[in-house]
């Protein structure tokens, strides 16, 4: 289970339509709606800094929050959508979805290396690349795992550590179903072997990353 599901403190907003949610906007908040889990929707809205904060830290959309509105109970959520200013880019109305234990979900989970002094190609002097600091894997909300480990032990100059070759945690599997890179130990930088002082062309693999959405 991951170590602490971080809290979204919102309250609850009096009123509903265009003319509450624009008075919302108007007193530095930004309006929402939290629905699903088999309850009616409750309107809140969230102090605008502290959203637009949360914002630019990245991953928004594909954390699992706990959310804190005074007068219910803590419930589990993810956020669905988030409106913006068309001009301004900036939040105006933001989705929230309720989620059950069981619910299943789709989060990025980071990676953590392990035993590098093990691997021979880094005592050569080797060099760790990262292809996926994260890995979006699609896991239940009661059992979120904290992070993927990979070990190192064993691995020399040009190995690659893939998705498969990776152990996943219990009840999890990645959204992409092909094959992918996670990192791999690349040779040192201006090391020069004897085929490249006689001019031979070396094979280098191909590591394709993938750009992320970082909302």
């Amino acid at each position: 289970m991951a170590g602490e599901i971080p809290d979204l403190v919102a309250l609850e907003r009096t009123g509903t339509g265009k003319g509450a949610a624009r008075q919302a906007r108007r007193d530095g908040m930004v309006p929402g709606i939290v629905f699903g889990g088999d309850k009616d929707p409750l309107p809140i809205q969230i102090p605008f800094n502290e959203l637009f904060k949360r914002l630019k830290a990245g991953r928004f959309k594909s954390t699992l929050w706990n959310l804190k509105v005074e007068g219910h109970e803590d419930v589990r959520v993810i956020c669905r959508d988030v409106q913006r200013d068309v001009v301004k880019d900036l939040p105006t109305h933001l989705d929230l979805m309720r989620l059950r234990r069981t619910s299943r979900i789709a989060l990025y989970i980071p990676v953590e290396f392990i035993n590098e002094e093990a691997a021979p190609g880094i005592k050569k002097g080797g060099v760790l690349t990262v292809v996926r600091p994260e890995v979006e894997l699609v896991c239940t909300a009661g059992d979120i795992p904290e992070k993927i480990t990979v070990d190192l032990t064993g691995l020399n100059i040009n190995d690659v550590v893939t998705i498969s070759s990776v152990e996943l945690p219990n009840g999890t599997q990645p959204t992409i179903d092909r094959d992918f890179v996670i990192a791999n130990i690349s040779a040192p930088t201006g090391l020069v072997t004897d085929d490249d002082e006689e001019g031979e062309d070396v094979a280098v693999d191909e590591v394709e990353v993938v750009g992320e959405d970082k909302e």
